[in-house]
């Protein structure tokens, strides 16, 4: 890892003054000494963070922080030095929420919102602390909100909103502020679509674009205004797209899009904006598909495509570009599936699929290219299925789970993983089942259950998870095999009937599988149960 040496002879020359013997690590003079050692500690820890060295970031950081520490111990009313104790804190709850240590992230963002709260009792005017503190609050929000407490992410949301709709009342002229409020409104509404709330959501997220249509109004030339009223459209599109509303959501696509037209137009060096128009194309293409408009659909994701292309072709070594380009293919090639063109989705998945074996060749331990590989794998056997190239489906989906099963093993605990490699036993076992080899088909969906009722056991209320576990039991209930009992078959089809049964009734299961427990049922009366 490299450090400027720059910063190096800062720390140096820092270190050493502050272990002077002559008096110098005492007095205002050995006050600034140390506290430039600290920030010292702090700039080399924002290169490594930089650098992805969280575990160097995290030592330097927490160097720093102590000296910070001392430094406020030394005089507590110097409100300068608590508040550097402040920003340390935040430095290293960024770093374990980095880490995955949203334990110890909460525990940083909490220890410096108490000392942002002390700030701010002891002087309640001054609108910089009162800032810092409605900051702190939204940082303890996200990490609550990584958690999965919902309940104290939204309430310390709203904590930090109310501070700064206050600070918006003291002065209405100030944009920044008006800013600040408007994303308060925007991680609300965001807490609230993921209890269910959806008017709810949708109010917060309207009130956060009509504070940035005003801002775009008041400073039509601030990019910074128009890129946050283009977020605005997509949150609203969102929520419109979840209630059914697929025209409100296309109209607001539509005007996201509009926006980050305007940008790339005023800046098409900008690869930011061009990255947020693709995907603009490719949310309006969604849409579309889902209103059964195909060929529109198609249109949008090839101009989604056409963008991601050029900024591939700007940077190739651009994984993420690169990962992007892959998305690009899928969603035309799942367009093209639908609209009975196998052989263009063929090609199309082949070409997101090459893309991410480079990506993959590039970085070996990249989990997330890995991820995506099996995904493609999975993507081309099921076209080859369709085509009737069941032995190019079976070789294809083999390729996926191997993929899937070095994850599983690098990361037993990964619940999506383990969710990736029964989807490829199942899709294994379709094929043998449909080349007769009834065996092979009952091994696969077995160990697809098997992974699928540990899943449920470890959370079972997760809906996905309890909607995969009634898809295995109805794929093995179907086999008709001398290894299977008609006895063991009825009690799989009514397994996976109470887990439908338990969606139904907590209103989880999706309007295209309101069918499913009928057909359970149907099932059952057939085999006299």
């Amino acid at each position: 890892m490299l450090i400027t040496g720059a910063l190096l002879a800062a720390l140096a020359s820092a270190g050493q003054a502050a272990a002077q013997p002559d008096g110098s690590g005492s007095g205002h003079a050995g006050e600034q000494t140390l506290h430039d050692l600290s920030a010292s500690h702090d700039r080399i820890g924002d290169e490594q963070l930089a650098q992805g060295d969280l575990a160097g970031a995290l030592k330097s950081y927490q160097a720093g922080m102590e000296i910070a520490r001392r430094l406020a111990r030394r005089d507590p009313g110097n409100a300068e030095w608590q508040r550097d104790l402040s920003i340390s804190h935040d430095r290293i709850g960024d770093v374990h929420k980095a880490q995955g240590d949203l334990a110890g992230a909460l525990k940083s963002y909490q220890a410096s919102l108490e000392i942002r709260r002390r700030l701010v009792e002891r002087d309640p005017g001054n609108a910089r602390w009162q800032r810092e503190l409605s900051i702190s609050h939204s940082l303890v929000g996200d990490v609550q909100g990584a958690q999965g407490k919902l309940a104290g992410a939204l309430k310390s949301y709203q904590v930090s909103l109310e501070i700064r709709r206050r600070l918006v009342e003291r002065d209405p002229g100030n944009t920044q502020w008006q800013r600040d409020l408007s994303i308060s409104h925007d991680l609300i509404g965001d807490v609230l679509r993921a209890q269910g709330n959806l008017a709810g959501a949708l109010k917060n997220f309207r009130a956060g674009q009509e504070i940035r249509r005003q801002l775009v109004e008041l400073e039509p030339g601030q990019a910074q205004w128009l890129h946050d009223f283009s977020r605005s459209h997509d949150l609203i599109g969102n929520v419109l797209r979840t209630q059914g509303d697929l025209g409100g959501a296309l109209k607001s696509y539509q005007a996201s899009l509009e926006s980050r037209r305007r940008l790339t137009e005023r800046d098409s060096g900008n690869a930011r904006w061009l990255s947020e128009l693709s995907i603009s194309h490719d949310r309006i293409g969604d849409v579309q598909k889902a209103q059964g408009d195909l060929a529109g659909a198609l249109q949008s994701y090839q101009a989604g495509l056409e963008i991601a292309r050029r900024l591939v072709e700007r940077d190739p070594d651009n994984a993420e570009w690169q990962r992007d380009l892959s998305v690009s293919h899928d969603l035309i090639g799942d367009t093209q599936s639908a609209q009975g063109d196998l052989d263009g989705a063929l090609q199309s998945y082949q070409a997101g699929l090459e893309i991410r074996r480079r990506l993959v060749e590039r970085d070996p331990g990249h989990a997330e290219w890995q991820r995506n590989l099996s995904a493609s794998h999975g993507l081309v056997g099921d076209v080859q299925k369709a085509q009737g190239d069941l032995g190019g489906a079976l070789k294809s989906y083999r390729a996926g789970l191997e993929i899937a099963r070095r994850l599983t093993e690098r990361d037993p605990g990964q619940a999506e993983w383990q969710g990736d490699f029964s989807t490829h036993h199942n899709k294994i076992g379709d094929v043998l089942h449909a080349q007769g080899d009834q065996g092979g088909a009952l091994k696969s969906y077995r160990v697809g259950l098997e992974i699928r009722r540990r899943l449920v056991e470890r959370d079972p209320s997760h809906a996905q998870w309890q909607t995969d576990l009634a898809v295995s039991c109805w794929k093995l209930s179907q086999l008709d095999t001398p290894a299977l009992p008609r006895a063991e078959r009825r009690a799989l089809l009514k397994r996976g009937l109470a887990a439908l049964e338990g969606l139904q009734q907590r209103r989880l299961l999706t309007p295209d599988k309101q069918t499913w427990p009928d057909l359970f049922r149907q099932a059952l009366k057939e085999m006299g149960a």
